[in-house]
Parts: C-alpha cells; sequence; structure tokens
C-alpha cells in the first residue's frame, strides 16, 4: 500500500496519476477536498481509500503494518499566508507526526520540502550548504526549513528511506484551484485566452531587464518521474534539490505560451507592487549535483516542451484536468 498525503493537490494529483500508470499501489490518499474544485484533480483516478489529515494517524496504527511508503505532500503552500500558528500545525507538526509513525513502523517516507528555505537566495541554491545558514523569508519556508532541520537533527532515527525535495517553480495540469499561486504559465495563458497582453513585472534591480527576472521552472512531469525513482532506489536517502539546473526568465516563459498557442507574444511590463520589491527574489536556479550524484540521470524537459506539453495538452482543452 502507498499513501499520499495532499493527494488531491497539484503535486500529489499528478503522482497519483503516474503511480497508477505503473501499476504502484494500492493507493490511499489522505486531503480535504472542500468546496472547491480540486475533486477533479482525482476523478480518474482508482484510489481504495481517501482519509482526512486528522485521520491519518488511527489510520497508521491500524494499518501501519500494510504501508510500504508515503509520499508526503500535503501542505499550506500560501507563500503569503501570515497566521504562523496554522501554517506550523499544518505542516511542521503534522510532518513531525508522519515522521515518528514513519519511523517507528519502518515505512518509507519521501517528503516535500521547498527551494523557499533558501531565502533571499544570498548564500545560493545548493543542498549540500548547511542548513543552519539557511534564513527563509516566509512563514510557508519557515515551516518546511524547521521540519529539514529537525530531520538532520534525528540522525539514524528515522524511517529506512527519508527522502526530502526542495520542489523549485513547478508548472503543469491540475494547479488551477490554487488561485493566485498558480505557475505564471496558467496565468499567462488565461490573460491570452482573454485577448490581453501578457503582464510580467518591471525590473527595480540593476541588470536585469523588464521580465528578466530568473527562475527555475520544472515541468511537474520531471518531479513525479523523481518521485517514482525514488520508490524504486530505496537506498536514496537526504535532503534534495529538485529543479531543471537552469535558470529562465519570465519573459521566456511568456514567448513560449505563446508560441504553443501559435501566436506572436504581446506583453506589457507592469510595476512591482511596493510591498514586494524588498523580498522578490531576483533569481533561482537549483544545484543538482547531490541528486544527479544518486545516480539519477533523466533528462529534465526545457521550459519550451514543457509549456507546449502544458498548453495544447491540457489548458487548451474543456477539461484540462490528468
Amino acid at each position: 500500500m502507498i499513501v499520499v498525503t495532499g493527494a488531491a493537490g497539484f503535486i500529489g494529483s499528478n503522482l497519483v496519476a503516474k503511480l497508477e500508470e505503473n501499476g504502484l499501489g494500492p493507493l490511499v490518499v489522505c486531503d480535504t477536498l472542500g468546496s472547491d474544485e480540486r475533486w477533479q484533480n482525482l476523478k480518474r483516478r482508482a484510489i481504495v481509500d481517501l482519509i482526512s489529515p486528522e485521520d491519518l494517524k488511527p489510520f497508521l496504527e491500524r494499518h501501519g503494518h500494510d504501508v510500504q511508503m508515503i509520499y508526503h505532500l500535503g501542505a499550506n503552500s500560501s507563500t503569503t499566508e501570515t497566521n504562523a500558528d496554522l501554517m506550523m500545525s499544518m505542516n511542521f507538526k503534522f510532518s513531525m507526526m508522519l515522521l515518528e509513525m514513519c519511523r517507528q513502523q519502518d515505512i518509507r517516507l519521501v517528503y516535500a520540502s521547498s527551494a523557499a528555505t533558501y531565502g533571499d537566495g544570498s548564500v545560493g541554491f545548493d543542498d549540500a550548504s548547511p542548513l543552519a545558514n539557511l534564513v527563509p523569508l516566509n512563514v510557508y519556508g519557515w515551516s518546511k526549513h524547521l521540519f529539514d532541520r529537525c530531520v538532520e537533527a534525528a540522525g539514524s532515527r528515522v524511517p529506512p528511506q527519508c527522502t526530502g525535495l526542495k520542489f523549485f517553480n513547478v508548472y503543469g495540469p491540475n494547479e488551477y484551484h490554487k488561485g493566485d499561486m498558480q505557475s505564471v504559465v496558467s496565468k499567462t495563458f488565461r490573460q491570452i485566452s482573454q485577448g490581453e497582453p501578457a503582464r510580467l513585472f518591471k525590473s527595480h534591480r540593476e541588470g536585469f531587464e523588464d521580465g528578466g527576472q530568473l527562475r527555475d521552472f520544472i515541468w511537474v512531469g520531471d518531479c513525479v518521474d523523481t518521485m517514482i525513482w525514488l520508490y524504486h532506489h530505496p537506498q536514496v536517502s537526504g535532503l534534495f534539490n529538485l529543479g531543471t539546473g537552469k535558470a529562465r526568465s519570465f519573459y521566456d516563459l511568456a514567448v513560449a505560451v505563446f508560441k504553443a498557442l501559435g501566436k506572436d507574444p504581446v506583453i506589457e511590463f507592469v510595476d512591482m507592487p511596493l510591498s514586494l520589491q524588498p523580498k522578490y527574489q531576483y533569481f533561482t536556479e537549483a544545484v543538482m549535483t547531490r541528486l544527479r550524484g544518486t545516480g539519477y540521470d533523466a533528462p529534465f524537459t526545457s521550459l519550451e516542451e514543457g509549456v507546449r506539453q502544458y498548453v495544447q495538452q491540457y489548458l487548451v482543452k474543456a477539461d484540462p484536468y490528468r
């Protein structure tokens, strides 16, 4: 049995789809569905049970001996959330409970960390850097960073496989419930579909052109493939970056969306909100040396190809869900 937390979410639902395609399971999903449309992320999936986060601990107490692996992707992922108590309860306390349950019952654990743990990027984006040197910019990043540090401090007192993945800027299908937290690919597609220009932030830093701010954008399919690979390589534990290792500009991304639609680029540059300017990141790029060193050698999808797949296979469809 495989359990996926956050299974109705963006990355989680893509992982559930890939696990099913690979014949892995049975699949138990853990999430809350609420009143939005995220249930559609799972509507095509064959799952044996859907349990709420508050029921996960008793479920594992009863059935942990049947669980081979847990993919822990459930979290409050809002980088603008200001309720620190809520964030820490959902992201840190719940993760600590899960870590202990996996340790007690010898359940393999792969969990989602985040590139937000690197803060303003002043110390770089190298997963070999000491965790003590990192200072996140928001409570979301801190909740992830604190759990990373607790896993590190646990030393050998961890599950038989314990692997954290620092996701960079992931894009792809099934992110539609995320509102303002959707990827720029999805937002740009919506603007173009409404007959508007793509809107990108002006630059407020010397050395960066308008729209030239850089991110490590990674296709969700590459993230899922990495997690499937970890299933087949139980000896791999540790905390690893998961990006492409190649930063690209928001301008490149917008042009790729227009190209996927067969349209000429029409881009408007708008002022960045004053509240955002002091803490805005102009550059992220994952150092991928450590993950590659484990033997993971699959190529990462180019930005242009990933955007093409996302737009043409999902976003333009009447039913864009995977």
